[in-house]
């Protein structure tokens, strides 16, 4: 006989279906989302036994102290789910940064998965400061300002 597999779920009875959740994004602004209407029940255990991102993300970024979140706009509608557990479990809320993505000529995010080529790291400042300046987040980084 195959073996049933189960999955844990946070449920939707854990926020009033018209909640909206609010928090402020550094970049984004204010942002909302109502989890029980647009997300319903997610998972938090999958059925191969291994906790799921949402879970997993929240309680290693509490039990690691982290205060801020800095991660591409591709990921900034999971914050509301992460946001709702960390209230579920007394857990501190991070401030959170979505950053815009980089794309290549293509339109696709620049990534591992997609192929595209790996930093030069020999001259990280250099990097940093074209990777700002792409992604619009500051002017310039000066070498000489610790």
């Amino acid at each position: 006989q195959a073996a049933i597999k189960s999955v844990a779920k946070l449920n939707d009875t854990a926020t009033a279906a018209d909640t909206e959740l609010v928090w402020h994004d550094r970049r984004l602004g204010l942002q909302t989302q109502n989890v029980s209407r647009e997300v319903g029940d997610f998972v938090l255990k999958r059925a191969d036994g291994f906790w799921a991102y949402q879970l997993a993300v929240v309680v290693d970024d509490a039990a690691q102290g982290i205060t801020h979140i800095v991660r591409g706009q591709d990921l900034a509608d999971n914050t509301a789910r992460q946001i709702l557990l960390q209230h579920a479990l007394g857990l501190p809320e991070p401030r959170y940064l979505h950053t815009p993505l980089a794309l290549g000529a293509n339109g696709e995010k620049l990534s591992k998965q997609n192929g595209a080529q790996a930093l030069d790291t020999r001259q990280p400042l250099a990097l940093l400061q074209e990777a700002s300046q792409t992604l619009g987040l500051v002017g310039n980084i000066n070498a000489g300002t610790p």
